[in-house]
């Protein structure tokens, strides 16, 4: 198994809880889908080995993207 293989089963061991703090941010199934396939890019071109906790650093790139998008208008509040 290649390194990213690997990242990319770690990454499907968190993807269910990330999907599911995305939705609670978004109230979009769609939208959460998109913020975790963009937090696999992310991830995917970042220096992994550099990560020591890989579900807190996903966790908050996840956060961070979701108030991105609320805060971009994307998502309409209210």
């Amino acid at each position: 198994m290649n390194n990213q293989e690997w990242l990319a089963n770690r990454f499907e061991e968190h993807r269910r809880r990330l999907t599911a703090v995305a939705f609670r941010m978004l109230g979009s199934h769609a939208e959460a889908e998109e913020i975790v396939q963009e937090t696999w890019i992310r991830l995917s071109r970042s220096d992994a080995d550099e990560v020591e906790h890989l579900g807190h650093w996903l966790t908050t790139v996840v956060s961070r993207l979701c108030l991105n998008a609320l805060q971009s208008g994307r998502k309409h509040v209210g």
